[in-house]
């Protein structure tokens, strides 16, 4: 794969240059820039959107450019393959030696949107904070103090098949829907970024949430592990962790799906006020201590679990999870995390969320196995689509008339996840020692990780079992954790905080 970029579109250049060359020479600039623009028969010319605009983040005025724009990237034999949105904003003036932070959402098929109308960008929706589904329109985009411009610049990107980024008619969705498919892709992206505003020497942050982080772990051996055009990083920000898939929803046999969500149960059952603990930090210490000692010890001994000890380990998973010992008996102690957002809030005719588990949404009828839907996922998914769809438009001026992905079904459906194309069944899916190998050769690498209390999609529990494996250096990791969900950012109170605590990390460098 190769990347060309019109790069007289894609790195606008500084107002006094402009002026500058329109005062001398603008005949002959607009001449040599309208024969660098003119495309081939057929191909696409990249769109790129520069705006200017003024805000205040943690308490600072900043003026910056937000800049949206497409990259093309190409196969060998010059096919455009791939159009790649970025949204880039940059503190004016240019300072070269401020940070830059690469931002991405999960899935794999999720665009953005999630993290910069949520989160970090300078503009953010604003939905209901207490776990409160969205509604109906209209949903206001209100400036985001809570922004890192203060602190970075930050480029947000849109990998192939999500947002406004698309595969071209004919394009093999093989060649980019994949986890080592996928990590090229982005990580060609930066790079051509980098080199277009000349930031080779500029400390470089990478992050995501959910997906993200997986992508994340690709992108550091991408990115750091190449033996050519290598470029260090200072910082990894994970957002809601999942490294080691055999923490997913279990099969057969695979135990350490039940040993990694128990923790996630009690901090629901105790939200819930199921269970009764001084705090959730204290309810999620109980079941991290009881799930790696009693608990896996149990699940291990299978059909050879004695009498007593089952009964033992029933009870106090009861007193953990909220659940009877009746229901844990029939499941033969093993609950999936489907069947618990159904059965934990029963009685009172309500599911919880599997984003967030502080939502509670009402089924059909009450005596399903497992939920309907999410209701942490339709609480704030038509809120944050209006929000990225109105902001690139009317905001910063992108004209397109393609949907906005904020999650694309394609990328999906179609996703390789192996790792190699060798020999083995390669099975065991688990990216985390990428994240260990790159820590091993920069010392001056370090990582963030962010969890939610009541996220299923990536158990906190799992997070800290993948980072925490032979490999990887404990002494440069920091662990942060938040009172909401997958999201936590939807929360107004952790949104400020995650804000704060990235900001902290990108400043200890």
């Amino acid at each position: 794969m190769k990347t060309r970029i019109l790069r007289a579109l894609a790195a606008p250049l500084a107002l006094g240059t402009v002026l500058a060359l329109s005062a001398t020479t603008a005949p002959a600039f607009a001449q040599e820039q309208a024969e660098e623009a003119r495309p081939a028969a057929g191909k696409i010319v990249p769109q790129v959107r520069t705006t200017q605009h003024v805000g205040t983040f943690n308490g600072s005025r900043v003026p910056y450019t937000a800049t949206i724009a497409e990259t093309i990237l190409e196969g060998d034999d010059g096919k455009q393959e791939a159009v790649i949105v970025t949204t880039s904003y940059v503190k004016t003036p240019l300072d070269k030696s401020r940070p830059v932070f690469f931002i991405y959402n999960g899935g794999p098929g999720s665009g953005s949107v999630w993290l910069q109308m949520g989160a970090f960008g300078p503009k953010r929706v604003a939905i209901p904070s207490d776990a409160r589904d969205d509604g109906a329109p209209p949903y206001p985009v209100v400036d985001n103090p809570d922004s890192l411009l203060d602190v970075a610049d930050l480029v947000f990107i849109d990998p192939p098949g999500t947002g406004f980024s698309y595969l071209t008619q004919g394009t093999d969705p093989k060649k980019y829907y994949g986890l080592r498919q996928d990590a090229r892709a982005v990580a060609e992206v930066i790079r051509r970024w980098i080199n277009d505003n000349e930031r080779w020497s500029s400390p470089k942050y990478i992050g995501g949430e959910s997906y993200g982080t997986t992508r994340t772990a690709m992108l550091a051996d991408e990115l750091e592990g190449s033996t050519y055009n290598d470029v260090g990083l200072n910082g990894l920000i994970l957002i809601s962790t999942i490294l080691d898939f055999a923490g997913r929803e279990p099969t057969p046999g695979n135990e350490m799906a039940y040993v990694v969500t128990l923790p996630n149960m009690a901090a629901a059952a105790y939200y819930h006020g199921k269970v009764q603990a001084p705090s959730v930090e204290a309810i999620a210490q109980e079941a991290r201590e009881f799930a790696l000692g009693p608990y896996a010890s149990a699940l291990l001994k299978g059909q050879a679990l004695p009498a007593a000890e089952r009964a033992a380990v029933r009870a106090r998973l009861s007193q953990l999870t909220g659940l009877s010992e009746e229901y844990l008996d029939q499941a033969d102690l093993r609950v999936t995390s489907q069947r618990f957002y159904k059965e934990l809030l029963r009685d009172r005719g309500l599911t919880i969320g599997r984003l967030d588990a502080r939502y509670t949404g009402t089924d059909y009828d009450n005596a399903g196995e497992y939920p309907d839907n999410d209701p942490s996922f339709y609480g704030i998914d038509a809120g944050y689509t209006a929000a990225i769809n109105e902001w690139a438009r009317e905001g910063l001026n992108f004209e397109t008339d393609r949907s906005y992905n904020s999650i694309g079904r394609e990328p999906g459906r179609n996703w390789d996840w192996s790792l190699s194309s060798g020999r083995g069944r390669n099975a065991y899916l688990n990216v985390a020692p990428f994240i260990g190998q790159a820590m091993r050769q920069n010392s001056g690498l370090r990582v963030f990780n962010a969890q939610g209390w009541y996220d299923f999609a990536t158990p906190f529990f799992g997070a800290e079992y993948s980072l925490s494996r032979t490999g990887i250096p404990q002494d440069r990791i920091t662990y942060k954790y938040y009172d909401a969900g997958h999201m936590m950012y939807i929360r107004d109170e952790d949104r400020g905080q995650l804000s704060q605590d990235i900001r902290a990390f990108i400043r200890a460098r």
